[in-house]
Formats: C-alpha cells, structure tokens, sequence
C-alpha cells in the first residue's frame, strides 16, 4: 500500500504527548497517528453500527399490529395443527 504525506497542525502540549507516547512505544510519529487515525475510524464506525442496531430494535410493533400478529398466529396454528 503507498504511502501519503501529510501535514498537521496540533498544540503543543499535544505535541510533546505524541512524542513522548511514540518514544515509549519504540515507534515513529507518523505510525502513531496512522494506529490512532485507524482507531479513531474503527470506533466510528462501531458507533454507526450501534446507532443502527438501536434505531432497527426501535421499531416495536403498536397495539393495531400486535394484534393482527395476534391473528395472525391463532390462524397459522389452526392451519398447521394437523401436519405435526
């Protein structure tokens, strides 16, 4: 995979974070970056992913429809009754 250079601007403070976590880790700046920027892009997309789990489970049936499932089951069981 290539590789793009960028630049970045961050505050100093931040700055001196970086460097200091990078040389802990034993490894360069810009891979630091690239495993925060992966990370911060995974949790991104876990959010979405939960944010859709949540609105599909959001859709509870109301009281028309759990009643017509409530028809809907008492009919399937009398159709079905006799094949088992």
């Amino acid at each position: 995979m290539a590789n793009v250079k960028t630049a970045i601007s961050v505050d100093e403070p931040l700055f001196g974070e970086i460097n200091e976590l990078a040389h802990e880790m034993s490894i360069s700046r810009s891979h630091l970056f690239s495993l925060a920027a992966q990370e911060f892009i995974q949790r991104h997309k876990s959010h979405k992913l939960f944010n859709a789990i949540n609105a599909a489970y959001d859709d509870l049936p109301d009281k028309n429809e759990e009643a017509l499932q409530a028809q809907m089951r008492s009919r399937h069981i009398e159709l079905v009754k006799d094949q088992w």
